[in-house]
């Protein structure tokens, strides 16, 4: 069988409780330290993160509401616009035909005086050839 000397064994478990100790003072509460740091940071920073999109979705929304307001208002003034440019044109149409109208008028003025010219005039022709076929009838 296998003899253990007490002396060693003791000797041993004493280092190794020392080597034990150690290892937790320098190298493993050191690490627990920098991995708990670690965890912190992460969880603030999925925080963080966590703000930061719900910032973001409430600018978004409230850009959006601001788009669709200038959009809607674009279009007011657009429906605006095309009113009064329809009425304009309207106006304009019915101001060319008012003139259309007058010069008509005025064309048809006109054309009556140069009947009625005509018609004096071609009466006066008549009555000259009239007297003038009456004349040499009365010669013959």
């Amino acid at each position: 069988m296998v003899e253990i000397d007490k002396i060693w064994f003791l000797v041993q478990l004493v280092n190794f409780l020392v080597l034990v100790f150690l290892l937790n003072i320098l190298l493993f509460k050191p690490l627990l330290k920098l991995f708990e740091e670690r965890k912190d940071a992460t969880e603030g920073a999925l925080e963080e993160a966590k703000k930061l999109e719900a910032m973001k979705n409430e600018s978004l929304e409230a850009f959006q509401k601001d788009l669709a307001a200038a959009r809607e208002k674009a279009r007011e003034i657009y429906n605006t616009l095309r009113e009064e440019g329809l009425a304009e044109q309207k106006r304009i149409v019915s101001e060319a035909q008012e003139e259309a109208l007058r010069e008509i008028e005025k064309a048809r003025a006109e054309i009556r005086q140069e009947a009625e010219k005509a018609r004096k005039k071609l009466g006066e022709d008549v009555r000259a050839f009239s007297d003038e076929i009456v004349r040499k009838l009365v010669e013959v």
